[in-house]
């Protein structure tokens, strides 16, 4: 089992059409709301562009070089599902997914993979490198299902060197220690590094596992009360 499986399917399964992740950028004005089963959508037309572009196996690295963002997510959860492992460094990995900041620091990676975040699904352009691939432009022409050619061990490194097993029950024990549920609506506003699994478990992971519904703000300016209450948040996160 996958990290998405372990930690998605029960939250599809519960409620596909519930509110997932709610994303705000307070920077350009941007707001979307997924529910799972859109979120599930994005995560499996990405999977089958890792896999099926990009040569993604099992056990893969794959440098994530992207800000907490709603396509973050569905990207750590793509490559989850193609059995791959989450890695910070570029350098030795197979494939970096990287948004316009980062493409250079990406390009010591096999292969590179160009996020432009943009809200209406503009590509990078004549920024993207020469033999990238761009993310915006190229997904959409994705299945919405996702076949994996093979189970996925448990103990296949998932994140940091970190296997999959550890990856979901440090996910449980996190959201368990913070005491959240699947009632709970979380407003986060900190960032998702990947060198450890600290703070992409609390910001993201936690709240999958706990089956609860993220409310993530990107550049958030000022104080975040008003929001809380217009997103019925329940649970506040640094």
């Amino acid at each position: 089992m996958t990290v998405s499986d372990a930690l998605l399917s029960p939250l599809l399964a519960a409620d596909p059409a519930r509110p997932l992740i709610t994303f705000y950028d307070d920077a350009t004005g941007e707001r979307i709301e997924l529910s799972g089963a859109t979120f599930a959508n994005w995560v499996a037309k990405t999977a089958n562009l890792l896999r099926d572009e990009c040569d993604v196996e099992p056990g893969a690295p794959v440098a994530v070089l992207l800000p907490a963002h709603w396509q973050t997510a569905a990207a750590l959860c793509a490559v989850w599902s193609c059995g791959a492992e989450i890695v910070a460094d570029p350098a030795g990995a197979e494939v970096a997914l990287a948004d316009a900041e980062h493409l250079e620091e990406a390009g010591s990676a096999g292969l590179v993979v160009g996020f432009s975040l943009d809200a209406f699904g503009q590509g990078l352009g004549d920024a993207l490198p020469g033999g990238a691939v761009d993310y915006a432009t190229e997904v959409r022409v994705h299945g919405d299902h996702f076949d994996p050619l093979a189970p996925v061990p448990d103990d296949t490194p998932a994140l940091a060197g970190a296997d999959v097993a550890t990856v979901v029950a440090t996910a449980r024990a996190r959201a368990a220690e913070l005491g959240l549920s699947a009632d709970d609506r979380v407003l986060a506003t900190g960032a998702w590094p990947v060198a450890t699994a600290g703070g992409l478990v609390d910001g993201f992971l936690a709240v999958l596992a706990a089956g609860a519904s993220l409310v993530q703000v990107r550049h958030p300016a000022g104080d975040q009360t008003h929001r809380a209450g217009t997103e019925k948040v329940t649970r506040t996160l640094a």
